[in-house]
Parts: C-alpha cells; sequence; structure tokens
C-alpha cells in the first residue's frame, strides 16, 4: 500500500502506510500547519516509505527535516545539517544504528536520539536507551513519535522557557515581568520588540524568514510588508548591541538568526 503524500484536508486525517515486510505504521494528525521550523531533524532509515511517512509528519507539525538512508549519510548529514533531534533506524545497510550514535557521541555530539526499529528484545531497548533518549519499535503511531520527539526536546534543550525566563548568553528574557537583560543591564524594549526578541529566543540558532517572523510577532490581520521586520530588527539589535557582541545576524537573501558571533561559537 502506498503511502499518500498529500495534506490532510478533513479535522482528523488518517495516514496509512506499509513498509517493506508487511509493516504497518498510522498517523493521526489535526490542526492548522505550523508555519516556521520548530527544530531540526534528521530522519534516518533504509527504507524510503518509512523515511517518507515520518519525514512528511514531522514537516507538517511545523520541523525541518533532512533524510538519509545509511549510517555514514546519517554522520555526513549530522556534521552539516546539525540537527536538534535524531530520528534513527537501527537497522541500517553500512553501520547500525547504534554504531551511529557511539560515533556521533566520540564526536562530542550530544544531540538527542529517538531509536526507531523492529528489534523489540530486552537488550535491544536496554543498548538504545543507554546511547540514545528513546526507544520506539515499528509497527509505530507516528502521533506517538512525534510526541515523544516533542517531549524529549523540551527536556533536553538548555536554551527553552523555564518558568516563565528564557536564556541565551548573557541575554534573559522574563515573560512574566517583561523584561530584558543583558549581562546584568535592563534592556528597555517596546511591546513589538520584545515579542519580536522573545520569538528569536525561543527558536536559537535558526534562520528565520521574514515571513516567519511576521507570522509569529504581529497580529494575524496585520497587512503591512515584510519591509516591517527589517525596520524592528534593527531597532532591537541596536539595544541590544549597546551592551555586548552582536547576537542577531542576517543571513542575505534568507532571514534572520539568534546566534553567537564566530568567535565565541566554536568558529560556526
Amino acid at each position: 500500500m502506498a503511502v499518500p503524500h498529500s495534506r490532510p484536508t478533513a479535522r482528523r486525517a488518517y495516514w496509512e502506510g506499509a513498509a517493506q515486510g508487511g509493516r504497518r505504521i498510522s498517523w493521526i494528525g489535526g490542526g492548522s500547519v505550523a508555519r516556521a521550523a520548530t527544530a531540526r531533524v534528521l530522519v534516518v532509515d533504509d527504507e524510503r516509505s518509512i523515511t517518507d511517512v515520518v519525514a512528511t509528519a514531522l514537516r507538517y507539525q511545523g520541523f525541518e527535516v533532512k533524510e538519509a538512508a545509511s549510517g555514514r549519510a546519517a554522520l555526513a548529514a549530522a556534521a552539516s545539517f546539525r540537527p536538534d533531534f535524531i530520528v534513527l533506524d537501527v537497522m541500517l545497510p553500512d553501520l547500525d544504528g547504534f554504531e551511529v550514535a557511539r560515533r556521533l557521541r566520540a564526536g562530542g555530539v550530544r544531540t538527542p536520539l529517538l531509536f526507531l526499529t523492529a528489534k523489540d528484545a530486552t537488550e535491544d531497548k536496554l543498548s538504545g536507551l543507554d546511547l540514545g533518549d528513546d526507544y520506539v519499535t515499528k509497527p509505530f503511531s507516528l502521533e506517538e513519535v512525534i510526541a515523544r520527539v516533542r517531549t524529549v526536546l523540551r527536556r533536553s534543550r538548555p536554551d527553552t522557557e523555564a518558568d516563565g525566563v528564557l536564556r541565551f548568553a548573557d541575554l534573559v528574557l522574563d515573560d512574566r515581568t517583561h523584561e530584558v537583560f543583558r549581562g546584568g543591564t535592563r534592556i528597555h524594549l517596546t511591546a513589538t520588540e520584545f515579542r519580536l526578541l522573545r520569538y528569536l529566543m525561543r527558536n536559537p540558532r535558526q534562520v528565520l524568514s521574514k515571513a516567519q517572523i511576521l507570522d509569529h510577532v504581529w497580529d494575524h490581520d496585520f497587512d503591512g510588508d515584510e519591509n516591517v521586520v527589517e525596520t524592528f530588527v534593527s531597532y532591537l539589535r541596536r539595544k541590544l548591541d549597546r551592551t555586548g557582541p552582536p547576537l542577531i545576524h542576517t543571513i542575505r537573501l534568507v532571514g534572520y538568526c539568534l546566534r553567537l558571533p564566530p568567535s565565541e561559537d566554536g568558529g560556526a
């Protein structure tokens, strides 16, 4: 049975696909499509039908996704794509998923891992949990996989929100008091500048387009153009740069990114 690739039109849609060997994958999804990537996810599986349906479901939920079909391709993709999360099959044609995880960890990569495999023996599960963060056996529910991805990301991201406070480098944003500090110095922002900074801090190190920023920072009925984003990024950048090195970087023809300068970010 072929895996459908069209987006569901009903409020609740049911996607079913049969992977090679008769394994069934199912997903129940609903709601609107997210317009901005919440995180980068690398999906690794040598069965194209599984990779396609998992990647499509993650993209539908707002994730930026890259796919790989072998262990060596996964290692190369992890180095170039720099994912926030990896969904990793254990049975791969060259290096198995456990070996991929060992090499990533040996290289200092601490990206959260979810193993996806037909192997359900206790020793396999223990190996997976020892090397990664979660373990799901086939057949599986895509809804469950997505929920587990979100749960592990919330648990593992150091810069995510906790008790209404966002932190990145020496920058602190308190959503409860609407206060912003950099290096202990309070920075006074307008309401729009505050919303813009909050969105950037909720998506650190990700390149966000003007359209994404406009959609998340301004009201849905805002009828202005994307030039307003450039204007407010300039205002915000000017205020932040008074007390430290630049944190908001322009990615030409793409958008903006909150990250440390290359000299302080390991050359990244």
